[in-house]
Formats: C-alpha cells, sequence, structure tokens
C-alpha cells in the first residue's frame, strides 16, 4: 500500500533530493524576487558596465581643452559649445572601445611662458600621461577641434592589428618639406612603428598622433622637451614643437627607424578652409563619400573661419551618416 504522504517527503528512499516541479522552482524565484527586487538591478549594471570595464586599458585618447575657462578672456558661449561636443564625441568613443579619456587642461601652459616653452606641452604631456597610465600601450593625441566622424570603427581594427601595413616609413609617398629621403644607419625593416604621424600641406601634423609605449618613446620625448631646442631656438621655430621634431626626423637616424607614416585623410581630415594654397588637392580634405575617420578643424579661429559652424557641421554630418551603412574599407590606406 502506497504512503499518502510520500509526495510531500523531502527525501526518496534513496536519500535524494525529492524532484520538484518546473512551476515550483518559477514559484519559488519569483518569490525570491518579490522580496529582494534590488537583485534585478544586477544583471542590468552588468550589462552596462562590463563592456567598458578594462582594469588595464590599451588606449588612452588625450584630450587637449581647457575646461576651466579663458587664460587671457572670457570663452564666448560658441566656445563652450564646441568643447562640449568635442568632449561628449571623444568619450562617446571612449566608452564605446573600452579606452580611458584623458582631458589634459592647456591652461596650465601659462606656467612655461617664463621659459618659452609656451607651444610645447604635448610632450611634456604626453610624458606626464605615461606616468599616470603605466599600463596603457598607446596614447592618441588629439586636438580640441577634432571630431571623430567614425565612432563605431577601434582603433585596433581601423589602425593597430596591421599597423606595418597601414604605414610607410620614409618621406617617398608624400614630402611637403623636402626632408632627404634617404638617411645612413636606418633599419625600418626590424624596427616598429611607435609613433604614428600624418603630413599637411606644411609639414608633420601635431593635431592627431598616437605614441607607443617604449624606450625609444621616452627617450624622444626627453629630448623634444630639452631646453637646449627651446631656449635657442624659439625665436626662430615658428611651429615650436613641430618645427622640432620634423629637425629631429631630418638629422637622427635613430628617430626616422620607428615612426610611421599615415595619409592626413586617415587620421586628420581637412575642412575647406585649411591648406587654402592646396585647396583643389583632394589628398588633403575630409571625403563624405570615403567616410573619413577623422576630421580636423585646425585653423578654424583665424580669419573668416567659424569653428562653432565647423563644428556643428560636422557633427550634424556624423549623424546622418551613423544612419547609413557604413564603409567598407579604410579611407586613406
Amino acid at each position: 500500500m502506497s504512503n499518502p504522504y510520500a509526495a510531500h517527503q523531502p527525501y526518496s528512499k534513496t536519500l535524494k533530493p525529492a524532484t520538484q516541479s518546473r512551476f515550483a522552482r518559477l514559484e519559488l524565484a519569483a518569490r525570491y524576487v518579490r522580496h529582494r527586487p534590488y537583485v534585478l538591478l544586477l544583471p542590468l549594471l552588468l550589462f552596462f558596465l562590463l563592456p567598458h570595464y578594462h582594469k588595464n586599458p590599451r588606449v588612452v585618447i588625450i584630450l587637449a581643452a581647457n575646461e576651466g575657462g579663458g587664460v587671457q578672456r572670457w570663452k564666448t558661449p560658441q566656445e563652450w559649445s564646441v568643447e562640449r561636443s568635442s568632449i561628449a564625441n571623444k568619450r562617446e568613443y571612449a566608452e564605446q572601445h573600452g579606452y580611458i579619456l584623458s582631458i589634459k587642461d592647456t591652461a596650465l601652459k601659462r606656467r612655461y611662458s617664463h621659459e618659452w616653452r609656451e607651444g610645447w606641452e604635448k610632450a611634456d604631456i604626453l610624458k606626464q600621461t605615461m606616468r599616470q597610465y603605466p599600463e596603457a600601450e598607446w596614447f592618441w593625441w588629439l586636438d580640441l577641434h577634432t571630431f571623430i566622424m567614425e565612432p563605431q570603427i577601434s582603433l585596433e581594427e581601423y589602425l593597430f592589428k596591421n599597423l606595418e601595413n597601414r604605414t610607410y616609413r620614409d618621406l617617398s609617398y608624400h614630402n611637403p618639406l623636402h626632408i632627404p629621403v634617404d638617411s645612413p644607419y636606418v633599419d625600418v625593416v626590424h624596427a616598429p612603428v611607435d609613433l604614428v604621424l600624418a603630413q599637411d600641406c606644411g609639414g608633420f601634423n601635431l593635431g592627431s598622433f598616437l605614441v607607443r609605449r617604449s624606450e625609444w618613446t621616452e627617450l624622444l620625448l626627453d629630448i623634444w622637451w630639452d631646453p637646449v631646442f627651446y631656449e635657442q631656438m624659439h625665436m626662430t621655430w615658428e611651429h615650436k614643437e613641430q618645427d622640432c621634431l620634423e629637425t629631429l626626423y631630418r638629422t637622427q637616424p635613430w628617430v626616422r627607424e620607428r615612426v610611421g607614416f599615415v595619409p592626413l585623410r586617415a587620421i586628420n581630415s581637412f575642412p575647406p578652409g585649411a591648406c587654402a594654397e592646396q585647396k583643389d588637392d583632394p589628398q588633403y580634405f575630409y571625403n563624405e563619400k570615403d567616410r573619413d575617420f577623422l576630421v580636423n578643424m585646425a585653423g578654424c579661429n583665424f580669419g573668416d573661419r567659424s569653428c562653432w559652424n565647423e563644428y556643428e557641421h560636422y557633427r550634424n554630418l556624423q549623424k546622418q551618416l551613423r544612419k547609413s551603412r557604413r564603409w567598407s574599407w579604410l579611407p586613406g590606406f
């Protein structure tokens, strides 16, 4: 005769837990959540935070900005708007790909004025940021008036995974300064690329460039920031740190070995109005059909150009482009 209470016994004759029905398990879970509703927040937090959390991020984006206000005058509402849009653009890109955004206040460069270092702060800020993030490998410097037009593309996909083939190691491709192409004691075959640069119509462009952490990079930054250069040449070099880097590249074979160049439109496309003497040369200017990766509105605060108008134009254009199909090739390569 069967035991009428067997169904309610927690253990069977084999001393194993009795099997619960599916509905009993669901009822138990529902009761648990009903009394502890906060447990539903944990999956949501994990969903939003884990894709952007990296203990040791590989890339740090350095954005030159002045969040505290004007240095010699009050900033206009348009200048505030451009700065907010630029920061938001880089922050969105960094969060999407797990990078770090480090905003560096260029107002602090006034402390260099008595030493003629004003305008040379890039090397110093890079050195500081490398100490601040000792685990990061790549550091991407961006001027304030830059805008990432294709934020869905990571730097790994766009550049790093095939860096040797996406950079050219001498100036035979483009040489606006007529720097001698050949130099003795240069071995680019076995040397990696630690500095990625583009050239515009006037030479090296430092509005957007990337450096990799290495002993070579540390030595370059030390020499680039050396007092011998800025104290002796600050009245001669119009473009300051840019002229200094060009001189190092021209005269020092060890510097050439680890510099990789990319076309300007790969990381530094210009809007109409920049490089006015080359206005008909398409290699310098942003191309909407080719979906260039980044636009640099260099010089937008001079002449009859307007930084706010240009920034609003490309910000709205990016919104339109993101609704359409992304490009299937990498522009400029």
